[in-house]
């Protein structure tokens, strides 16, 4: 059985994905005994680097793959070596129109992006209307952004800090179709700006209960700007960092230990039941932080899911990893490859395509015409590929799905994944002047390098609730209820610092460095 250094500690958090890490990092960083219980063999959770493919030295962000909504503090507070780099190209989206192919590229400078709006719609309209969208959206970041590691703001206080009427109806009050259909006209721009809402999330431009707009809302605040950046080393580089972080501050991390069950009254040290290879063991903590769902913090504890999580969350979202020998030839001879992949390459995702692929999910049929966007992490940064890989050209894409709820996968999930692959890549290779198989990597026993990963395929392997990538639907960065940070819950002395807290969701620390500032009583 497990001996730890002591029987008693402070702080036991339950889960080392990177928020735990975030919050045992903290907490150690201030004198307190610190102990991370994770049920794998490795730490880490959804933001990790794996090698996927038997014999190839390519180390991929498997699950989570870009970075946005980690903040500059977090990073320099826990002195963490890790960096990301700025993508060249934002995005580039390939259409046909009148025979032809074309397309939208969004980067490379002001003036390239203002030449391809203008090829593609045949006037500067759609694109001063990006950039006046932008601005707004942009100046939101700036004053939303460094209120997510702050106590919570009330919603008055919140929209006082915006100090925009217009932008806080647009993002906070009306269904984000209608900012989408009043700014512009062409349906591939439209298409492309609603995708920020949709990553994870099952919605129609025009859902009632808005949570496109909190998904929305949490892709464009980012760092304050909105960026989506690539982590250098792979994602699991952070959550490395993170770990190297807690451990040299004096926390004790065991893995192979999954949490049973937190026995407390909500005054008295909490008793934690866990199980490992050989056994259970139990341990104390003055505190328990639990960087699991919501839905995992109540059967932990023996209770039923609170009323906004009792509706079994859903994933909504296909996750393919693959190796390329070489990055594909584009139909569209205008755009290089390397420029096209090296953004966020959109395909099928115009305003009415990704309508139709929500109403056929909604009515229970697997999209006829899935919506997805792929990025190649090794354009930006090569280092997650050995010296050989990289000299003979080898890049990796990534590709995430949208309106492919969990329950399309209920009956047979690995047929429906088959289907659904089978259907996305037919809709990159539409685009392309080659077939994407024959720009595909082979691993050491002759197989394709490439992996698709369904929502049902994340609740098996990392223990999401029902595959959803968020833990549940994202939250408003204000109070809705009692809490100073978004993490307290009936319980005094146990604390939810995972994504599925109040401002949590994506990969961001946020939710670990809030329940560690309520456990300081900051």
């Amino acid at each position: 059985m497990t001996t730890f250094g002591r029987d008693v500690y402070d702080d036991v958090i339950v889960g080392g994905g990177h928020n735990g890490l975030v919050a045992a990092a903290y907490l150690a960083r201030a004198g307190r005994s610190v102990l991370v219980l994770e049920r794998l063999g490795n730490t880490g959770g959804a933001a990790v680097s794996t090698r996927p493919f038997v014999g190839v030295d390519a180390r991929l962000s498997r699950y989570s793959y870009l970075v946005s909504l980690l903040p500059a503090k977090i990073v320099r507070d826990l002195d963490l070596r890790f960096a990301v780099r700025r993508r060249t190209v934002s995005s580039y989206t390939p259409v046909e129109r009148d025979g032809r192919p074309g397309g939208l590229l969004v980067g490379g400078g002001e003036q390239r992006t203002r030449e391809s709006f203008a090829r593609l719609t045949g006037s500067q309209r759609e694109y001063e209307s990006w950039r006046a969208f932008y601005g707004t959206t942009g100046r939101v970041a700036e004053r939303v952004f460094p209120t997510l590691t702050e106590p919570l703001p009330t919603r008055a206080e919140l929209r006082a800090r915006v100090d925009d009427e217009a932008a806080w109806r647009m993002l906070f009050e009306e269904p984000l179709g209608q900012a989408v259909e009043r700014h512009f006209t062409d349906d591939l721009v439209r298409g492309v700006v609603l995708t920020d809402g949709l990553i994870g999330t099952f919605a129609d431009a025009h859902d009632p209960s808005l949570a496109q707009n909190r998904c929305f809302l949490y892709h464009v605040i980012g760092g304050g700007t909105g960026d989506w950046d690539v982590p250098v080393g792979g994602m699991g580089a952070l959550t490395d960092a993170l770990a190297q972080a807690a451990r040299s501050a004096g926390a004790e991390i065991a893995t192979g230990h999954e949490v049973l069950r937190i026995d407390t009254d909500g005054i008295a040290p909490a008793e934690v039941v866990f199980r490992t290879a050989t056994g259970e063991g139990r341990v104390v903590g003055r505190t328990v932080l639990v960087n699991a769902s919501p839905q995992a913090l109540a059967e932990l504890l023996g209770e039923t899911p609170p009323e906004d999580a009792a509706a079994a969350p859903e994933g909504a979202q296909l996750k393919v990893n693959m190796l390329l020998r070489r990055l594909p030839r584009l139909r569209d001879t205008t755009v290089d490859p390397r420029e096209a992949f090296g953004g966020t390459f959109h395909i099928a995702e115009g305003y009415a395509e990704l309508a139709r692929a929500y109403a056929e999910a909604a009515a229970g049929e697997l999209p006829s015409v899935p919506p997805s966007e792929i990025y190649c992490h090794s354009l930006t940064d090569p280092t997650i590929l050995g010296p050989e890989l990289v000299e003979e050209g080898y890049q990796t894409l990534t590709l995430f799905g949208l309106h492919t709820p969990a329950r399309l996968f209920g009956h047979d999930n690995q047929q429906a994944r088959e289907v659904l692959l089978t259907a996305t890549l037919a809709q990159l290779d539409a685009h392309l002047a080659e077939p994407l198989t024959d720009c595909l990597a082979f691993d050491a026993d002759g197989r394709p390098c490439i992996e698709a990963k369904t929502p049902l395929d994340l609740e098996r392997e990392l223990r999401l609730p029902g595959g959803h990538i968020f833990h549940r639907d994202l939250s408003w960065p204000y109070a809705e209820s009692d809490g100073r940070w978004g993490v307290e819950t009936a319980h005094r002395n146990v604390l939810l610092c995972g994504a599925g807290a109040v401002r949590g969701g994506g990969v961001s620390g946020v939710p670990g460095h809030n329940a560690a500032m309520a456990v300081l009583g900051h």
